[in-house]
This record gives structure tokens, sequence and C-alpha cells, in this order.
């Protein structure tokens, strides 16, 4: 059981990284959709830690809400990635490609945790927040096709018979 705290615990952190990020990238955002969808992605996030602190029975981190305002751990991985493309050169492309890597990376590891859950209801909280977390690489994708110029998937039948 310490074992399985402990990786919820890991996995709350985790995800108030990822909705860090977001919200320290969707403050860079110049393009009105790409702010829209880091700041969506951002309270996802937010909610994904939620359904991870309801079952943790540690009282380290305080309450949910002290915990989520505390400020971003500057050395986290996550925060660390949007940091590097903030600055003159940011552009969404570079925080879109940074994304899709960091829910890679979470979505294996969520799945790859929950493999090693015994118990039921946590391993059913890893594999649903893996589920959300591969949606939002396909949405993150989507959005990176879009900031690219890139032919959208309703149309690459049209474009590939062209």
């Amino acid at each position: 059981m310490k074992d399985t705290q402990e990786a919820i615990r890991q996995a709350i952190q985790t995800e108030k990284n990822a909705m860090n990020f977001y919200e320290i990238g969707a403050k860079q955002m110049k393009d009105k959709e790409a702010k829209r969808l880091f700041e969506q992605l951002a309270r996802e996030e937010k909610e994904h830690a939620l359904q991870f602190f309801r079952a943790y029975t540690g009282t380290d981190l305080g309450s949910f809400d002290e915990f989520i305002a505390s400020p971003p751990q500057n050395e986290a991985l996550w925060v660390n990635s949007i940091q590097k493309v903030i600055g003159p050169d940011f552009t969404e492309q570079k925080a879109l490609e940074y994304a899709m890597e960091k829910e890679t990376h979470l979505e294996k590891a969520l799945r790859e945790t929950a493999a090693r859950i015994t118990d039921p209801a946590i391993k059913e909280i890893f594999i649903l927040n893996a589920n959300e977390t591969h949606n939002h690489y396909l949405t993150i994708e989507s959005e990176y096709s879009r900031i690219m110029a890139m032919v959208d998937e309703s149309d690459m039948d049209t474009f590939v018979r062209e």
C-alpha cells in the first residue's frame, strides 16, 4: 500500500507540473486558439490531479487548493521544458512540440504504473488518466497541424487522392 500511495503522490505532483506547464505556456501564446487549448489543458490537468488527490491518504500535501496554489517546481521536467522555449524566440510550434513529447511520456508512465497497481479502484484512476492523456496528445497534434498549416485529418483522403 505504501508503494501505491507513493505512486499516487507522484502522479499528483506530475499532474500539477503539467498544469503549470500549460498555464505558463498559455501566457506566452499569441495565437488565440493555441492559447485557448493550453488554458483548457491546464484545467484538465488540474482535474487529473484532483482525481489522484482524492485517492491519496497522505497528509503532507495540505488541502488540494493549497497544493494547487503552490508555486511551480522550476526543476520539474514539465516546467523546465516550457521555460526552455520562453523568451524572444518563443513559438507556439515549439511549445506544442514539447507538449506532445511530455504527453507521450506521461501516458506511458501512467500505463506502466497502472500495470503494477493491484487495487482495482486505484488502477482505474491511472488507466482513466492515461486515456485522457492520450486524448490530450491527439488534441495537441491537431492544433500543431493547424499551426503548421498542415493538412487537416478530415481533408486527408481528399488530399491523398488529388
